[in-house]
């Protein structure tokens, strides 16, 4: 990998590890202010607002300057929403500014990779970067959950704002965004181009409307942009799922229930690093059955109330997942990078991943206060997950049948590494 490859990826590994560890302290600073169950479970949707809002501005600024400084920007603007909660601010408006800073923060740690490195190496360096990425998910949220003990909270409840645990929690996480916020500053230059952008509405709207629209027209494109907007729309609110499931069938606390959202993300670590080493870019299509069977296996949760039984399945599951969405991720990357350039293309990508989770977290949030079980919402996203994957298989199926010439064309691009169009 080429030089700067590695610092991008110390930046991400610490920028996610304290998303992921301040998810579980504002789940706890939540309870701990009696706050209503939909508002947990609103935390999701919280976070990936800025992401649609945005989604027309974000790749654009991405692609207007130097991404490791767009980084620097975005981790800056996390630490403020850390802070607004120390202050004592709603929670979820505080965690809303958070979502902020990761909806620009995302464009320009996937664009960079597209233009550091040559489209044979993208599943690889997704490899990596969903590997670590899941390193961080796993040791975040058991970070979050041990920064909740007694001790951590005895030692710093004399700090200003620290009036519970998980005040010291989120003061303690403000530091880990510190060290992303230093590797950011270390990326190097990649040389690649600089786009001016207009930040009037009337500027990005039509250009951000054709770019979604290219790459839901482009036959391998769309194809990648339904799985990966399925599977990060579903993973995006699995964190708090598993928490919630944890508490009614395990009857764990938040700091025990947060070591079972590890696992999942141990067994998504294992299936990115087995997916970088197998999956050729141009063969990306074929994990696609894989998520019918991840469905079903979530759906088997629900009748589990046995930590032992859990544990190879949330292992399974997250297997499961982390196979399919790394040569996913990769093959959109690089069809967006041939349609439109890589903040553009990634943008496209996270506002429909991200309304995806709102989606879901919006149902699962309303469901929840309406009294609807942990159990009967796992059911139902299982058996969604399956229904939708079995659909978008027919639907590469028939562009297989009816679209075959272009198909081989675009796969040869993938082969090749070629970055025109």
């Amino acid at each position: 990998m080429k030089r700067g490859f590695h610092t991008i990826m110390a930046a991400q590994f610490f920028s996610s590890l304290a998303d992921n560890a301040l998810f579980v302290a504002a789940v706890e600073l939540l309870r701990s202010q009696h706050a209503a169950t939909w508002q947990e479970a609103a935390l999701v949707p919280m976070f990936a607002l800025f992401y649609v809002l945005l989604a027309p501005w974000v790749g654009a600024f991405a692609d207007s300057r130097p991404k490791g400084h767009v980084m620097f920007i975005s981790n800056a603007i996390k630490i403020a929403g850390c802070l607004l909660m120390l202050a004592g601010v709603h929670p979820l408006l505080a965690y809303g500014l958070v979502g902020l800073g990761a909806a620009a923060y995302s464009p320009a740690k996937y664009g960079i990779l597209t233009e550091l490195l040559e489209p044979a190496q993208l599943v690889k360096a997704n490899g990596w970067m969903e590997g670590l990425t899941i390193a961080s998910i796993i040791l975040g949220v058991v970070l979050g959950g041990q920064l909740l003990q007694p001790e951590v909270f005895a030692a710093l409840q004399a700090a200003p704002g620290v009036n519970v645990a998980a005040d010291a929690a989120v003061a303690l996480i403000v530091l880990v965004y510190g060290v992303a916020a230093a590797f950011n500053v270390c990326i190097p230059r990649t040389g690649a181009p600089l786009h001016a952008m207009q930040w009037r509405a009337g500027a990005q709207l039509p250009d951000f409307f054709n770019c979604t629209c290219r790459l839901w027209r482009d036959r391998l494109g769309q194809i990648s942009l339904a799985t990966t907007t399925l599977f990060w729309g579903v993973s995006g609110n699995m964190r708090y799922v598993v928490l919630a499931w944890a508490a009614a069938a395990l009857h764990y606390d938040t700091t025990h229930a947060a070591n079972l959202v590890g696992v999942v993300a141990l067994g998504t670590a294992a299936g990115a690093v087995l997916a970088s080493l197998h999956v050729r870019l141009d063969k990306a299509t074929r994990v696609m059955p894989l998520g019918v069977a991840m469905g079903v296996l979530l759906m088997g949760m629900v009748l589990v109330r046995n930590v032992w039984l859990a544990l190879p399945l949330l292992l399974a599951l997250g297997a499961l997942g982390g196979y399919i969405v790394v040569p996913m991720n990769a093959l959109l990357q690089h069809r967006g990078q041939c349609l439109m350039g890589a903040g553009r293309s990634i943008a496209v990508q996270n506002f429909n991943e991200q309304a995806c989770i709102l989606l879901l977290g919006a149902l699962y949030s309303a469901a929840t206060g309406g009294g609807l079980s942990a159990f009967a919402a796992i059911t139902l996203m299982g058996a969604l997950i399956a229904a939708l994957m079995l659909a978008i298989g027919a639907w590469h199926s028939y562009n297989l049948r009816f679209h075959r010439a272009e198909l081989r064309r675009l796969l040869s691009i993938a082969r090749r590494g070629h970055k025109k169009h």
